[in-house]
């Protein structure tokens, strides 16, 4: 499962592919773990099973559940509340089939009302694959990479602190799967996520600059280093998920 939304081409620099583990730097940068691709590219976990179901639509802005920031593209959906389990499905990018097309939605917020497989879009986006007036229509959907600009983001729940740190990632190509903290001696201690789509650590990861594994649901490995606290504000990573084959 996972969602979209149309950015440009990566723009960062291009950071190594360490196809032996993901080790984390020293001097601010990251290093990725693409799951052994060697020069063919990365491997990649496969994509969920495409599914099917219902879209109706609803008046979104890009806030919700997954407590993203209002946007201005509103090409963003609602995901069913079987399958956004504990926010998994956040921040996803998913190709949307209905009636008249197709159109790539990212994931924002739940919809407790759908049923397993339905999705509530945003109005632009249902006007894209039927009329408004239909209400209510069959579709299908599955995963797609979402075409992101730059590094990962890490934003900061309002009131962090070294005695309770909340992360979200942001601008990642593929949803996220699991965040850990590396400590000075190398060991990684998973970062619980909420189902409002922090991860949380209750009692604090100390006042940084952070040292954080990210893993995307494709099994690629980010090692970040140099994140500073920003309570209610954000600290740009080094480096970007690899797209998938």
């Amino acid at each position: 499962m996972l969602l979209a939304a149309a950015l440009a081409a990566c723009t960062s620099s291009s950071p190594s592919v360490d196809d032996g583990g993901a080790g984390g730097s020293d001097d601010g940068g990251a290093r990725i773990d693409s799951g052994g691709g060697g020069e063919a590219g990365p491997s990649c976990a496969a994509a969920p099973a495409a599914e099917m179901g219902q879209a109706t639509y609803y008046d979104a802005d890009g806030t919700g559940n997954c407590s993203f920031d209002a946007s201005t593209d509103f090409f963003v959906a609602a995901m069913n509340a079987t399958d956004y389990g504990n926010a998994v499905w956040c921040g996803a990018c998913v190709d949307v089939t209905g009636p008249n097309g197709h159109v790539v939605v990212r994931i924002t917020d739940q919809c407790p009302g759908c049923s397993a497989g339905s999705l509530d879009l945003s109005e632009t986006a249902f006007k894209a694959i039927a009329p408004l007036s239909a209400g209510r229509v069959d579709i299908s959907w599955h995963e797609v990479e979402c075409p992101v600009s730059g590094p990962l983001d890490y934003q900061f729940q309002d009131g962090s602190s070294k005695f309770y740190t909340a992360i979200q990632i942001r601008n990642a190509r593929y949803p996220i799967a699991k965040v850990e903290a590396i400590d000075a001696g190398g060991a990684a201690t998973e970062i619980a996520r909420k189902s409002y789509n922090y991860f949380v650590a209750t009692s604090g990861l100390g006042a940084g600059p952070y040292a954080l594994r990210v893993t995307d649901q494709r099994g690629h490995v980010i090692d970040d280093t140099g994140i500073d606290l920003a309570p209610g504000g954000d600290s740009q990573g080094s480096a970007q998920f690899p797209s998938c084959p």
